[in-house]
């Protein structure tokens, strides 16, 4: 038997509207029907309507790949060799109800085993397929009516959900101005609550302020009581007050008075003083002997040590105490006292301007026409340089500068009578028996050499030294500074700044009075000398034990000669050294002198001390002869 050929069938579904509001068409879909090799069971399809997944599944065969449209879409399958698959239809409806599927045409209700034909009966399927293919067409049909008023219905939804959407945008905007209006409410709240905190806070002030003010107003009731208390005290008071400003008057005019009697004693006293001193210096110059006085330099940590003692009721007395051991050990310790006077002894706690008052007196004589000299003498470290230079403030200068002060000035005053004076200054020091000039600004190597040499008229002068005109104080204390600088000095175990050298600072003075033909001249000298020292306590070695060999050989000399003026011998050596041969004129010659005497309190530097003070007592036995005026 020959094999009969397949009859494949289409379904084709079109939709009965060509447009719909939204603007979609339905396309026609088209299913090609699979061979199957054998005959199968008819199976149903699933139409699937409105676009929705299929809500029954009629069989597991497998299905072809549906086309779905806009609104509804249908599946159709052919049945392969002659025998078409059966479809059922989902519709969904408006109310959401499911149609059954349809049977197709010629099944019955017990299965499709019994009314299945021949092979050979094409007749009979060619009727089954027409019936199919009517059954189809009354379904198309359906679906079609289905499709229309599903699309009125979706319609109506579209139109509903664009109101919604609009009644849900004018929701929102209402919902956002309610917002608004809520923070804004916000604020307001917040300012409620404060103003409501700021009433209670300004309720409890209230409270307050009104207790205050009760408790104010017992207050003002006492006060007006005690105010009228105070008035009547106060009329009293200024009773009194009248009484006692009378009083004071008297008391006013009391004290004027007693002011008035201390300023004219207090000049009493100033001119009683300066009289003492013009008779202390006239006895002196009557005298004719250097004058000396003794300085007690302070110890490091302050105040004075026990083996010197000073009585406060003699202020030119000075004494040593010396404690000796008993060399046998049988008796007690002894103490040795050594007593010296000179013309003024000067305490630790005596001050630079008190020093120089004393001396005031022989620096302004200079003026007059007398040569005056002082100088310092004492062991290193015992306050000389201090004593004659100080330092650079106004309180602690020294002798030199506070000399230069007063001689200019007092020339100064000396100019309203008449007088007109010419300064001349120089500074040489004595180091290692050379003379070397203090005021030198050339190179070192071109030094000129300087020599002592004596005029016709007993003057002592200095070749090659060099010789400043000076008009006022200022200039004098810039050759000051620049001596300070060029003059030698060293470190010792005594001095952290030894003076290594004698220095000397002359200031030439020549007065002239027109109107009266008069003339003066003198020269003020004042000098530091080195100080003398022991090799033991200085340990000096090399260069600094060369300079102690000749500080302490010209000190010997000095010593010397104040031994032959004290002793009144017709020799005296002065050219046994450089230091005495330049202070020749003011040691035995026509001069005021003077000299201080410095001692160091430290007990170990007693016997040093003690050579001092013999030295300075012999210095204040020596007898020059009465100085006189150098005036034509």
């Amino acid at each position: 038997m020959s094999r009969l050929p397949v009859i494949s069938s289409k379904r084709v579904l079109t939709s009965s509207s060509s447009s719909s509001e939204n603007g979609q068409d339905f396309a026609p879909a088209q299913k090609k029907l699979r061979k199957d090799p054998d005959p199968v069971k008819p199976r149903a399809a699933a139409t699937i309507i409105g676009g929705k997944r299929p809500a029954v599944a009629a069989s597991r065969a497998p299905v072809s790949r549906p086309v779905r449209g806009v609104g509804a879409a249908t599946v159709a399958v052919g049945p392969s060799r002659g025998v078409l698959k059966q479809s059922i239809a989902s519709t969904t409806a408006k109310g959401g109800n499911i149609k059954q599927p349809v049977a197709p045409a010629g099944a019955k209700a017990g299965g499709g085993a019994a009314n299945k034909r021949h092979a050979w009966d094409l007749k009979g399927k060619v009727s089954d397929m027409e019936g199919k293919i009517r059954n189809y067409q009354t379904k198309f049909k359906s679906v079609n009516q289905e499709n229309e008023v599903l699309k009125g219905t979706m319609i109506q939804s579209q139109t509903r959900v664009s109101e919604m959407e609009r009644e849900l945008e004018r929701q929102r905007s209402q919902i956002s101005e309610y917002e608004d209006e809520l923070h804004a409410l916000a604020g307001v709240r917040n300012e409620l609550e404060k103003v409501s905190s700021e009433k209670s806070t300004l309720q409890k002030e209230l409270s307050n302020l009104e207790g205050k003010y009760k408790v104010m107003e017992t207050l003002r009731d006492s006060q007006e009581t005690e105010l009228q208390t105070l008035k009547m005290k106060l009329s009293v008071q200024e009773s009194t007050l009248a009484r006692l400003q009378g009083t004071l008057k008297d008391t006013e005019e009391e004290v004027r008075s007693l002011k008035e009697t201390v300023a004219q004693q207090k000049d009493d006293l100033h001119a009683g003083e300066m009289e003492r001193r013009r008779l202390h210096n006239t006895i002196q110059e009557l005298k004719g002997n250097i004058r000396v006085f003794c300085r007690v330099r302070p110890l490091v940590d302050g105040g004075l040590s026990k083996h010197i003692q000073l009585p406060a009721s003699d202020d030119k007395t000075i004494t040593l105490a010396k404690t000796e051991e008993s060399h046998t050990g049988k008796t007690a310790d002894t103490q040795k006292n050594y007593n010296f006077s000179f013309d003024r002894v000067f305490g630790p706690t005596a001050s630079q301007q008190e020093i120089f008052e004393e001396i005031s007196l022989l620096v302004q004589s200079a003026l007059d026409g007398y040569n005056v000299c002082c100088f310092a003498y004492g062991q290193t470290g015992s306050g000389k340089t201090y004593t004659m230079e100080g330092d650079e403030f106004d309180r602690t200068r020294g002798v030199i500068p506070r000399a230069v002060t007063q001689i200019f000035r007092a020339a100064e005053k000396l100019g309203a009578q008449g007088w007109e004076f010419n300064f001349t200054a120089s500074f040489v020091e004595i180091y290692n028996e050379t003379l070397r000039d203090l005021l030198y600004t050339g190179k070192a190597s071109k030094r000129p050499e300087h020599e002592i040499r004596k005029l016709n008229n007993s003057e002592v002068t200095i070749s090659n030294l060099t010789y400043e005109k000076v008009s006022n104080e200022d200039q004098v204390l810039g050759l000051i500074a620049l001596a300070n600088q060029n003059r030698s000095t060293a470190q010792t175990a005594q001095n952290d700044r030894s003076s290594r050298s004698h220095s000397v600072f002359q200031l030439d003075i020549e007065g002239v009075n027109a109107g009266r033909d008069v003339k003066c001249k003198s020269t003020l000298c004042l000098v530091d000398l080195a100080g003398s020292e022991r090799m033991l306590k200085s340990q000096s070695q090399g260069e600094r034990f060369k300079e102690m060999t000749a500080i302490n050989g010209s000190l010997s000399n000095l010593g010397i000669v104040i031994s032959a003026l004290a002793n009144k011998e017709s020799y005296v050596p002065y050219r046994n050294s450089k230091l005495t041969y330049l202070l020749q004129g003011c040691l035995g010659g026509n001069s005021k002198t003077l000299m201080f005497v410095n001692i160091a309190p430290e007990p170990d530097s007693f016997g040093e001390t003690l050579n001092s003070l013999r030295f300075a007592s012999k210095v204040n036995d020596c007898v020059i002869g009465t100085a006189s005026a150098n005036r034509k």
